[in-house]
């Protein structure tokens, strides 16, 4: 007898896609067949698209900015909007305070996250990479399942410099994580914002200015530069553009271990969203900046030749009042409006809206982008990321002619605003599963705080690095 049983859905299998049954017991996806029998929960899916979860691998819930403005989401609501868009799977941020305890961090993480709604995992962020902090802590907990690091080129408060991103290149390498980097130039930042300040440029459009193209594409090449000369393998987190994409993909052709993100916001909104009246402008700062229609573009055609391979939501909610994006005063200038913006819940619609449905890609593309590729990249494949026997039954019935209209409301997260309200969007998730049990359906979160796990992930073959160096010295030996 099977727990659940989903018939006549069109099943988006790892080499197919097929109209087909699928038998769950203990969570646990363990039949794939033309015809099942009933289990003891029937659904029938005729008519709709049968996914795997989403994954999410760049999501913020529960954390404080270093200015003291406070994201809008814990765990509860940040990751309720990730079953009502699909999401059953998301990897949120420890953050080590400068001069802190990274360990110290991740246990607090930890407690915190004993809310979840959905299964999660944690990237390890440094910003003080002290020998205590990568030769005692961060082996330590490489060793308990966190198998992927953060680190900023740029931020006050959180960047390291090349000489302290060297050593948690190598201790990345040594002890078996991937190293994810936010890839901006923050002298060049500091610079442009100080001269922008002084002639009297402070509106939210400004951000733009003061992070142009160019301060994310050098970066892009230095960080890769470095961890090519260490062969220590890298993620270049929320690519934005054509420049950046292209130091990623020259990278790529030499054969360099490096992978690219891209997030939804890039494929819609541009700078000029930054030039709305008054401080309106504010809901719609992040980092990097928003581009062009141009580089939106560009980002299908690097999806399409497989140069960047995961799109996440960078989901990192605010809401529009004193505890967040007006945090520094009405009318603060731009370097004063902490950066984020939600986006869990828009993720998979509005990638299927634009990919799909208007015909940049195919299913098993949106697929790969959204629930396979970053559950291989970091670690959780196959059980997560596939519709395949022994996988959790993470699934969304998916219907793929439904139309629907973007609102605050439909998010299910903590924010007052999204940035996507009144998109129209086509493709709905009906029903979220997480693993085999109603997670999401009827426009209602039913998974209730605490259903979530912790997922450690164990050494993986995925991210091993290449052992090529590029003047034949290995500095390891």
């Amino acid at each position: 007898m099977f727990d659940l049983t989903i018939r006549r859905g069109t099943v988006v299998l790892p080499d197919s896609i097929s109209v087909c049954d699928l038998g769950v017991r203990d969570g646990k996806i363990v039949a794939i067949e033309p015809i099942l029998p009933a289990g003891r929960e029937d659904v029938d899916a005729t008519g709709l698209l049968v996914l795997p979860g989403g994954v999410d691998s760049h999501v913020h819930v529960d954390q404080t900015f270093s200015s003291g403005a406070q994201i809008a989401d814990d765990f509860a609501s940040g990751t309720a909007s990730a079953l009502a868009g699909g999401t059953t799977t998301i990897i949120s941020f420890v953050m080590q305070p400068r001069g802190g305890s990274l360990k110290h961090a991740a246990a607090h993480q930890h407690k915190l996250s004993e809310r979840s709604r959905c299964d999660h995992s944690f990237h390890l962020t440094i910003t003080d990479p002290t020998p205590e902090v990568l030769e005692q802590e961060l082996p330590e907990l490489i060793a308990q399942g966190h198998r992927s690091i953060k680190i900023f080129m740029a931020n006050a408060s959180t960047r390291l410099t090349d000489a302290q991103m060297l050593p948690v290149l190598a201790a990345a390498r040594q002890h078996g994580a991937l190293v994810c980097v936010h890839a901006e130039h923050h002298e060049l930042i500091e610079w442009l914002t100080a001269r922008l300040l002084a002639q009297g440029i402070t509106e939210p459009r400004a951000l733009a200015l003061a992070k142009p193209m160019i301060v994310e594409r050098e970066a892009t090449h230095r960080v890769i530069a470095l961890a090519e000369a260490l062969d220590a393998p890298l993620q270049i987190f929320h690519v934005s553009g054509h420049s950046s994409a292209e130091e990623v993909a020259r990278a790529q052709a030499r054969g360099v271990k490096v992978w690219a993100e891209t997030c939804t916001q890039y494929f819609l909104l541009t700078a000029k969203d930054l030039d709305r009246p008054g401080m309106e402008g504010a809901k719609y700062m992040f980092a990097p900046a928003p581009r062009t229609l141009a580089d939106q573009e560009d980002l299908w055609q690097r999806i399409q030749d497989g140069t960047i391979t995961v799109v996440s939501s960078d989901h990192s909610p605010l809401n529009f009042d004193a505890h967040g994006k007006l945090f520094a005063g009405e009318g603060a200038p731009f370097s004063k409006i902490p950066n984020g913006i939600p986006g869990l819940a828009a993720r998979l619609p509005i990638v299927y809206t634009l990919g799909v449905h208007e015909g940049r890609i195919d299913l098993r593309k949106f697929v790969d982008l959204v629930s396979t590729n970053p559950a291989k990249l970091f670690g959780l494949y196959p059980q997560k990321g596939a519709i395949a026997l022994g996988s959790d039954a993470d699934l969304v019935l998916w219907d793929a002619n439904a139309a629907r209209t973007l609102t605050n409301a439909t998010m299910h997260h903590g924010p007052d605003h999204t940035p996507y309200e009144g998109l129209e969007t086509v493709g709905v998730p009906v029903r979220t599963y997480l693993r085999g049990q109603l997670a999401f359906a009827d426009d209602r979160v039913l998974s209730e705080p605490g259903a979530g796990r912790f997922l450690a992930r164990d050494a993986y073959e995925f991210i091993a690095p290449s052992g090529r160096f590029p003047a034949g010295f290995n500095p390891y030996l």
